[in-house]
């Protein structure tokens, strides 16, 4: 009788394998021509190398980037939402380049297969739903240059993890998914401190599955979004002090945030099948910015796609709450009172509060969270 190891037991990688573009430093590499990466281009590279981004081996072909853009799916059938582009000002000399960070450091070599230009209208309208370039997502996209380079990527350096401790690759989250015994792992993305409702859901999601895995982003987001390193903070407190141990693992996630709303949600859930997550939870306004996306948009996009077809699974949830009359934390689906019996504050309301000195209630927020980020705000 065949046995099956704990790690054949997890959720396959999207497209079958998980791809390792690390490699040694080539000689030579210092004579050849160097594009130069954007701080979100060099996550990319970063996810590209450890297989966050498996199937891809490199930055994409113009196959690839319309089959995306216009179908979300790559050319040769697989689905995917966002293109992971390296943008260029003109095709550069030679088979082979140098990839460097802004800092001029050398990072990667890449087998140049093509270069192309692209409508960075169609890409904007498609991909973010809207042509505003008040969007974060679509004025960077047309501050971009004005080609694509295509190609098979090589890493032989690394960037510095912003959080060592919370470093880990897929293959390290799989090893301690397998270790624990976890088959069904449920994660969890986000870019802003955790707070009841949070909570709420997270731990709701978990009451299905073996285990959760808190996924914090922690690459370039907008400036007034909250610093990673409060939030990685807040997580901690929280963690400790409100999540059994055995059942919770905490990681980084390298990415650049889009604010690519519904697509992104997508992404993001990919990504995470990479991580080892056999299920992925999609709350309100996934990975929105302003009025762009409805507030579901993000749940309801996954219905455009073949049953089973993206494999793991999606955990819709509502807005939720705390319910003065419930006594506990709900949502429209659970709780029957009228609005004015819960407890809400916007991220206005609560920044307020924090700059006065004034901790958010503990039906918004568990105080340790909030001291954190009262702190922060103080400095």
């Amino acid at each position: 009788m065949t046995t099956v190891t704990a790690a054949e037991r997890l959720i396959k990688p999207h497209g079958g394998r998980l791809v390792d573009r690390s490699g040694d430093r080539p000689d030579g590499v210092d004579s050849l021509d160097v594009v130069t990466l954007t701080s979100r281009e060099v996550s990319d590279l970063d996810m590209l190398t450890c297989g966050a981004l498996s199937p891809l081996e490199g930055f994409m072909d113009c196959d690839d980037y319309l089959g995306v853009v216009e179908e979300m799916h790559l050319a040769g059938g697989l689905p995917w939402a966002l293109p992971v582009c390296l943008a260029v000002e003109a095709a550069p000399q030679g088979d082979v380049v140098a990839l460097a960070d802004e800092d001029g450091r050398l990072l990667a070599t890449l087998e140049v297969e093509g270069v192309f230009d692209y409508d960075k209208e169609l890409e904007a309208e498609q991909c973010f739903k809207t042509t505003d370039d008040a969007h974060p997502g679509v004025a960077r996209l047309y501050a971009q240059k004005p080609n694509y380079l295509a190609g098979k990527v090589t890493v032989f350096e690394r960037p510095e993890p912003a959080f060592p401790e919370l470093a880990r690759d897929p293959a390290e989250t799989r090893a301690l998914f397998a270790e624990r015994g976890w088959k069904r792992v449920v994660g969890f993305q986000t870019r802003n401190p955790i707070h009841r409702a949070h909570e709420y859901l997270t731990k709701t999601a978990l009451e299905t599955v073996d285990g959760l895995l808190i996924h914090p982003l922690v690459g370039d987001t907008k400036s007034d979004d909250v610093p990673s390193a409060t939030r990685v903070e807040c997580y901690r407190v929280l963690v400790d002090g409100y999540y059994p141990a055995d059942r919770v693992l905490v990681s980084a996630f390298p990415a650049a945030m889009r604010y690519a709303g519904p697509r992104e949600a997508i992404w993001h859930a990919i990504c995470r099948k990479n991580y080892g997550c056999s299920h992925f939870i999609v709350g309100r306004d996934h990975a929105g910015v302003g009025d762009y996306y409805g507030t579901y948009d993000a749940q309801l996009i996954f219905d455009e796609f073949e049953p089973h077809e993206l494999d793991i699974e999606p955990m819709f949830f509502e807005h939720s709450f705390w319910c003065k009359t419930c006594g506990s934390m709900a949502s429209a689906k659970t709780c029957p009172h009228p609005s004015d019996n819960h407890v809400f504050l916007s991220g206005t309301k609560v920044r307020e509060m924090l700059v006065a000195g004034e901790l958010p209630p503990m039906e918004f927020s568990r105080p340790e969270v909030a001291e954190v980020l009262m702190e922060a705000y103080r400095t």
